[in-house]
């Protein structure tokens, strides 16, 4: 079966709200864990099996699958009929997984390079600045409401998630602030919230 280690109000309550977006809730084993938390509290968990006890962690009898994009996309394609991503075949497949890869490799170093204040030029030029990411996001949401186009995705809940936890990173792009409202008001981002605040998934 497959299990989910998840820690409430952390970067795997994106995957919570995926699995009730999948309608997948049924089919997962959601087990809550502790994490060490930036003000100090928490701690590393025994009962988490990944390596460096992080969240979200998620496993598949004997496989296993890290960092949110990959999880996204293994889900995804677990349960394809919620038609929450392209499957192999669709012109659109490929940008899907583009949009998971640039959000783990441009878009979460740059929001959490912006909190940190971090300002050099090797840093924007491996990883980009927040101009050069509101620049892409306009462009796709010029053309739609959603990442890629009409229809809502994975790519959309898994992008808008920093903005929605941290408003004041968001850019000040009317183009991107109606994106993340509408990704907002979808059902399963108040289940969530409500699951971690309620202390049960």
């Amino acid at each position: 079966m497959l299990t989910l280690y998840h820690a409430p109000n952390s970067r795997s309550t994106t995957i919570l709200a995926l699995l009730h977006e999948l309608g997948a809730l049924d089919a997962v084993d959601i087990r809550r864990v502790d994490i060490p938390r930036q003000d100090g509290t928490g701690a590393r968990d025994p009962a988490n099996p990944h390596p460096e006890g992080k969240v979200p962690f998620l496993t598949d009898g004997e496989d296993w699958v890290r960092e949110r994009g990959a999880i996204v996309a293994y889900l995804c394609e677990r349960f394809p009929e919620a038609g929450l991503a392209p499957m192999p075949g669709d012109p659109l497949r490929g940008r899907f997984l583009s949009w998971l890869a640039y959000y783990q490799g441009v878009m979460e170093p740059v929001v959490v390079g912006q909190m940190m204040g971090i300002e050099h030029p090797a840093f924007y030029a491996t990883f980009r600045d927040t101009a050069c990411m509101a620049a892409r996001l306009t462009e796709a949401l010029s053309a739609g409401p959603y990442l890629l186009g009409e229809t809502y995705s994975a790519a959309d809940l898994l992008l808008y998630s920093p903005f929605a936890w941290f408003p004041q990173m968001c850019p000040d792009v009317p183009v991107i602030r109606d994106w993340v409202a509408r990704c907002a008001q979808r059902p399963a981002h108040d289940w969530a919230q409500a699951q971690d605040a309620g202390g049960s998934a």
